[in-house]
């Protein structure tokens, strides 16, 4: 039986069914070169959103080793102060998108907006570890702003210059990492990590405001593609069906797929667990080698395990049988579009195992690392958001240059060669600087080309899926990457004598394991870049070469 998928590659698609004067214009704008002055409003807005986020999540890398000290939480711990925010971000972030579908997209900004504001006004106040992980937590939930902004620039853009767009916004991504690391860096070593949040208070009820006042993108009619599993799964022609009555909306909204983000979320839970207990492991010769103690701690790190690995097949058997699936199975059938989510998930683990890693080996005292302060710490990953900074708006003109397989191949190549030179040359900031720098442009290179497979590979009409699926692996990467590092950090450790104090610290054989690790995944990058060219070459899709 033919792939529904494969012979729809090169079909004409129809034009969304469209009803009022605005989206009849916008409609009207995709068909030539120009792009709306109101899109380039929308995008000045977003953009704002993109830097701000940005700002509040990478002003906090440079303070983890203060967040361990405030606290007095172990390395494995701390790890969660990332993971929390990621594994909600995972789990809101389609949610957020399908209500975007039936609610409104400015709607549904707002509320993300409000939440992420309460989640940014508590922060600041979090007075032992868990209260800082329950509002980072609900910090998670504004990640749902991001499947927002990129619809609202696919719907309000041309088609051809979407990627403008797309790429302005993922180059603040990259500004507000920079800002972070260097500003955010300033006010926590002058005035404290609490004070992060506070300065961003003002700007978050500010573009509150601002989306409330400024953005207008025709709410009265939202376009809801059919699900999936009947199109796709059965080889019926596809529509958009517009959705105006309220009722309707009200039985769509009932397809959000909860029980596959609860299965989900318990899954990710229970494996970042397991490797966060594993850290225990090592410590059972001289803490307790009652056999009690062994078998309670060996017993939560396999009963973790087990947990994990149930819930995920109940996430699967879920995804089978829901109409509007979290992840879409079918999807994942075509064999361009799985290596690229591969690929794209391990770009989220290795940025967010750079963001665990760098800071503590930087401001670990010498011998283990270089004894320094919270602003050398962000000055030296500086590199690492400038180089971001620099690929996000030529996005466009890398894929027009070398199409979208040849940068995947290079950029899994310069991922695996710069984890390499940090194994051997992590012994100077300069050394550093330099690999993340190269680090990051393979990064960036991978994950341009890899999007840009999957939105070819991917009929026009489940383009906003397929995207989904991959913002949502990548955070679940992105969330993998701390708690690994975090594991070889507390395994592995060396008591220094400070004055009259003795502490532990991650021993330097625990950051080249880190970096080994790395090295090897990004090895399996490769592969998987490999695989996808032959199989791209197979496929009917010339854009990709």
């Amino acid at each position: 039986m033919q792939n529904p998928l494969k012979s729809k590659q090169n079909q004409n698609r129809r034009n969304e069914g469209l009803s009022t004067k605005e989206d009849s214009n916008l409609l009207a704008s995709r068909g030539g070169t120009a792009i709306p002055r109101t899109a380039w409003k929308l995008l000045v807005i977003l953009s704002s959103i993109a830097t701000m986020v940005m700002y509040v999540e990478t002003m906090l890398i440079p303070a983890i080793p203060d967040l361990i000290n405030d606290f007095n939480v172990s390395y494995g711990t701390s790890s969660w102060i990332l993971t929390t925010y990621l594994i909600s971000g995972a789990v809101a972030t389609p949610i957020v998108g399908k209500l975007s579908d039936v609610y409104g997209k400015k709607k549904v900004l707002l509320l993300v907006m409000l939440i992420y504001a309460i989640g940014v006004s508590f922060a600041g106040f979090a007075s032992n570890i868990y209260t800082l992980l329950l509002v980072r937590a609900i910090q998670g939930i504004g990640m749902g702003m991001f499947p927002i902004a990129f619809g609202i620039i696919r719907d309000q853009f041309p088609r051809e210059k979407i990627s403008i767009g797309q790429g302005i916004i993922s180059s603040m991504f990259a500004a507000g990492a920079a800002v972070g690391l260097s500003a955010g860096a300033l006010i926590v070593e002058n005035f404290g990590w609490q004070a992060t949040f506070f300065t961003i208070i003002p700007i978050v009820i500010l573009l509150l405001i601002t989306i409330w006042r400024f953005v207008h993108i025709g709410e009265n009619q939202q376009i809801d593609p059919a699900p999936i599993k009947d199109s796709v799964g059965r080889g019926k022609e596809s529509s958009l069906v517009p959705v105006t009555n309220f009722d309707e909306k009200r039985k769509r909204k009932l397809q959000i797929d909860i029980k596959g983000a609860a299965a989900l979320a318990v899954s990710i839970t229970s494996f970042l667990l397991c490797l966060t207990l594993i850290e225990t492991s090592s410590g059972l010769s001289t803490s307790n080698n009652s056999f009690f103690g062994i078998l309670s701690a060996y017993g939560t790190i396999i009963g973790s395990a087990i947990v994990a690995v149930i819930s995920f097949v109940l996430f699967l058997l879920i995804e089978k049988r829901e109409s509007y699936p979290l992840i879409d199975l079918r999807l994942l059938g075509n064999k361009a579009i799985l290596p690229s989510i591969l690929i794209i998930l391990i770009v989220g683990l290795s940025n967010f195992m750079v963001f665990q890693t760098i800071p503590i080996l930087v401001r670990n005292p010498e011998p283990l690392g270089f004894g320094a302060d919270v602003v050398d710490a962000g000055t030296i990953q500086l590199p690492f958001a400038l180089v971001f900074l620099v690929f996000g708006p030529t996005s466009g003109l890398i894929i027009s240059k070398l199409g979208s397989l040849r940068p995947v191949i290079v950029g899994t190549s310069i991922i695996t060669v710069s984890f390499l030179g940090l194994v051997f040359f992590h012994d100077s900031p300069t050394a550093i600087s330099i690999n993340l720098g190269v680090l990051a442009t393979g990064l960036s290179f991978a994950a341009i080309g890899a999007m840009n497979v999957i939105i070819l590979a991917t009929p026009k009409e489940y383009t906003g899926i397929s995207l989904g699926i991959a913002t949502l692996v990548r955070i679940i990467g992105s969330a993998i990457g701390p708690a690994l590092a975090a594991m070889y950090m507390q395994s592995s450790q060396t008591v220094i004598d400070i004055g009259v104090l003795s502490r532990s610290y991650p021993s330097d054989f625990a950051f080249v394991m880190i970096f080994s690790t790395a090295t090897v995944i990004a090895a399996g990058s490769i592969f998987l870049s490999v695989l996808l060219h032959r199989r791209a070459s197979r496929m009917a899709i010339p854009q990709l070469s």
